[in-house]
């Protein structure tokens, strides 16, 4: 019985590998779309903040899945500005949007 055991697993590990080439060949995930709502999938809002001379620039980039469409939203942070204070109303403003 071991025998057929083993043959059975065989034929089962070639259906498998032969399934995933071809959907490695087309560009098909075998991911399920609850799968996409991990931290390391595309984010739904994200922000950089970058040095300037007069202070820093803070920008968001929001992706929209339905419409294929990328929308950036940047905001001027002076140097006099708290960073901190303008990040938490801005993540606000936009996490409303």
């Amino acid at each position: 019985m071991n025998w057929l055991k083993r043959k059975v697993i065989k034929w089962v590990r070639e259906d498998w590998e032969e399934e995933n080439k071809k959907c490695r060949d087309v560009g098909i995930s075998l991911h399920s779309r609850e799968e996409s709502n991990h931290p390391d999938s595309d984010p739904v809002l994200t922000f950089r903040i970058y040095g300037a001379q007069n202070g820093k620039i803070l920008e968001f980039r929001r992706y929209d899945r339905m419409k294929d469409r990328s929308d950036v939203t940047t905001y001027i942070i002076s140097k006099d500005e708290d960073i901190a204070e303008k990040v938490s109303k801005c993540v606000t403003i936009e996490a409303m949007k």
